[in-house]
């Protein structure tokens, strides 16, 4: 992150060419849709194109801190010391420069707390994991029995369709239960350039763009910690240490 004091705005770096495990680029024709992966230094950018980011909230405090804020530390459900790191970065700039206010974090407080476990998305009536009754089907003379499994997709719209919150629900790889992910998507036209425009070109070796957090995006960065203390029991006590961090920043 790029975060300039004048201007009150954060950039963030993100990279057209070589996708991470946390960033990638996409393309579908409606947010409703499943998206598929993009090569993007063979194929030219369209309108179709956008940026799937799983954010993260926390990086362990310590050496190595890539955090803007490593002083900031809160801890989290398993007793661990973390700084804020991404998104809670974003809620502290943002807090600092009074586009979010202490009330508006204290209410959202307030409703994680009183938050009911059985409703949050991970136990959610709406968010299981469906299985379909066994049906007899040969497949190259070995009969199986084939199962449909459905997977719930939760898709909350910020700006007419164009700038979501995306979460998927899975099974856990090593433990008993279910584990949804959050994911911050965005199309590539709302990405700030160095150079050409995108559309209608290929990426450029090693190319990167910005996306820019100001004042327009307090809406979204309120709206992206309220979803994810709703995840789960952890991710709840997680996002309220991170609120009441913040609001102690303000005492320090």
């Amino acid at each position: 992150m790029r975060i300039d004091e004048n201007a009150k705005e954060i950039a963030v770096e993100i990279p057209l060419t070589s996708p991470t495990g946390k960033i990638r680029i996409k393309e579908r024709s409606s947010a409703f849709e499943y998206g598929l992966p993009f090569a993007s230094r063979q194929r030219e950018l369209h309108p179709g194109n956008y940026i799937e980011w799983q954010i993260g909230y926390d990086w362990p405090s310590g050496a190595g801190n890539p955090s803007s804020l490593p002083k900031i530390v809160f801890t989290n459900n398993k007793g661990e010391e973390k700084s804020l790191y991404e998104l809670s970065e974003l809620l502290y700039y943002f807090y600092r420069w009074n586009f979010i206010s202490a009330k508006e974090i204290e209410t959202l407080s307030g409703f994680l707390n009183k938050l009911e476990d059985g409703k949050l998305i991970d136990r959610h009536s709406e968010c299981g994991i469906k299985r379909g009754r066994p049906v007899k089907r040969e497949i190259n003379g070995v009969i199986f029995s084939r199962m449909a499994l459905e997977y719930p997709q939760l898709v909350f719209c910020f700006r007419k369709y164009e700038i979501i919150a995306e979460i998927t629900v899975r099974e856990k790889q090593r433990a008993v239960g279910v584990q949804p992910m959050l994911y911050f998507c965005f199309p590539v036209s709302e990405l700030r350039t160095r150079g050409r425009p995108l559309a209608g070109r290929t990426a450029e070796q090693n190319e990167t763009a910005d996306f820019i957090f100001n004042r327009n995006n307090r809406k979204i960065i309120l709206g992206m910690v309220k979803i994810f203390g709703m995840l789960s029991k952890p991710h709840k006590a997680d996002i309220t240490a991170i609120l009441n961090a913040v609001l102690e920043s303000s005492r320090a």
